[in-house]
């Protein structure tokens, strides 16, 4: 059993499924009415939604992740994992993840199918027609929070909803850029079109610097949409979006070693966002 884990999981990606549930949790918790067993089947679902595209994905990308030292030791260029094994599991979490959101309202599940078609049938092979596929396949970071705001009986038309699926975009593009400043050679290697051939690595950065303020930006309209009321709230919120900008301009005098402390910063940006959200939800 322990060999099974160690052999499998690898396909799911469990951090990213784990962000994407979290981000429908967020959504769902900024409704007005969120009984807490919809809230478990919400973010249940969207888990396994994640972990089956993540399998799914590795399917498609088997041949370019073996040319990728990042990705060489995944499951299936490792040959540990056969391609139609991988994709019978991800088929299995497909349909349990859609199972799961379809209990809660139809809308939910139908948001998570189109998250999962525009993830592996839009943006998986637009990775290898464009660099710039990283801006379209944000708009798969939009739909969790639309998810799990469904889920609790909001509706898309909710102005609340605005602003926290477009953070959830604009948070996605610096996400992959710091990894393409990291690993832009990786895809070189891959036959993957990358801005970092197209732009020197200043440039990108210059660029990936923009977005991060941009996303701060973003943060900020939260409260002016209603989202959050408490000013102290607002306030920390503030508070940690200067600070992934302070950190970020860094990427101005260079792209070194600093580029992983970056993209750590601005995970964690997002991950005190949500927090926020919550504490306000339980005790605001």
């Amino acid at each position: 059993m322990k060999n099974f884990f160690l052999t499998f999981l690898p396909l799911f990606r469990l951090p990213i499924a784990a962000l994407n549930a979290c981000s429908a949790l967020t959504g769902y918790l900024l409704a007005p009415h969120h009984p807490f067993h919809n809230g478990l089947l919400t973010a249940s679902g969207v888990f396994l939604l994640a972990a089956a595209a993540s399998a799914l994905n590795q399917v498609q990308e088997r041949d370019s992740d073996a040319r990728m030292a990042r990705t060489r030791t995944r499951p299936i260029p490792a040959g540990l994992v056969t391609s139609r094994q991988a994709l019978f599991l991800s088929l299995l979490l497909l349909f349990a993840g859609l199972g799961l959101l379809f209990a809660t309202r139809p809308l939910p599940a139908l948001l998570g199918a189109c998250a999962v078609i525009w993830y592996n049938g839009v943006y998986t092979p637009l990775k290898r027609v464009t660099a710039f596929a990283a801006v379209p396949g944000a708009v798969v970071g939009m739909l969790p929070p639309a998810i799990g705001w469904t889920a609790s009986g909001g509706t898309l038309s909710d102005p609340r909803l605005l602003p926290l699926c477009f953070l959830f975009f604009m948070w996605q593009v610096p996400h992959f850029w710091l990894q393409l400043l990291d690993h832009g050679d990786e895809y070189r290697q891959a036959g993957l079109p990358a801005l970092s051939m197209q732009l020197r690595t200043d440039q990108l950065g210059r660029m990936t610097f923009i977005w991060i303020c941009a996303t701060t930006v973003s943060g900020l309209l939260l409260p002016l949409f209603g989202a959050l009321k408490e000013p102290v709230i607002y306030f920390l919120l503030f508070g940690v979006g200067l600070g992934i900008v302070v950190k970020g301009r860094s990427l101005l005098t260079g792209c070194g070693p600093q580029v992983k402390t970056v993209l750590r910063t601005v995970n964690i940006y997002i991950v005190v966002v949500m927090s926020l959200i919550a504490v306000e939800s339980f005790f605001g």
